[in-house]
């Protein structure tokens, strides 16, 4: 089942409630539906009203897809949870509760809602630091001098480089994870610090002039 290329095709193709409970379904149980409170196969699946129903003698359940999961217990249609999901994770830029809002024709305090549950749901959990081959960089985050207004220009910059700018750190696990921070200055000591922190020792690191280097155990 492919996910849909573009917005419009997102509203289009979430809009029928059998695409939104199959795709749905597929991404949380991708070998087959089970039940969510004994963890038994095959369950009946109540067609009129779009739920399942546990064959378990001992259990004998009903359940929904949103059963578990951040859609539980919320009236928002699977369709606008899908479409705000699809959002958040393809706008290179992030995406606001206004924007979702109004893509979705719902009021700002449920597109907040809907946003920061997506979120939550996003973010990495575990404890596991970064394998394999890792790249790290940093990078000064604030708009170029030569771009603001001479006024404010002369109020914001009062040094060279990237003195008054925030420092952002990235790294990336080649095929696989990456995290973010922010750190208060450039410093060997403070940028080896979050490195140790994230990245399993004895693997090779990817940074700038340091390329190839390992990690020390």
């Amino acid at each position: 089942m492919e996910t849909p290329k573009t917005l419009a095709e997102a509203i289009i193709y979430f809009a029928n409630p059998d695409n939104s409970l199959q795709y749905l379904a597929a991404k949380r149980w991708p070998k087959g539906v089970e039940c969510p409170y004994c963890a038994a196969k095959e369950p009946m699946f109540l067609s009129t009203r779009r739920i399942w129903k546990c064959r378990a003698t001992k259990c004998r359940k009903q359940f929904s897809v949103k059963v578990g999961t951040i859609l539980n217990e919320s009236a928002i249609g699977i369709d606008k949870w899908l479409t705000a999901m699809w959002l958040v994770s393809n706008c290179r830029n992030g995406v606001s509760s206004y924007e979702i809002a109004r893509d979705l024709g719902v009021t700002q305090k449920t597109a907040w809602f809907m946003l920061h549950r997506i979120r939550e749901a996003m973010q990495d959990k575990t404890a596991t630091k970064l394998a394999g081959e890792v790249e790290v960089d940093e990078s000064f985050i604030g708009g170029k001098a030569r771009n603001m207004h001479r006024g404010k220009r002369e109020r914001v910059i009062t040094g060279t480089g990237g003195k008054d700018k925030a420092i952002a750190l990235g790294m990336v696990e080649r095929g696989g994870k990456v995290r973010t921070f922010a750190v208060p200055n450039r410093r060997k000591h403070e940028l080896h610090g979050k490195v140790r922190e994230n990245v399993k020792a004895g693997r090779r690191l990817t940074w700038d002039k340091l390329t190839g280097k390992n990690l020390p155990e």
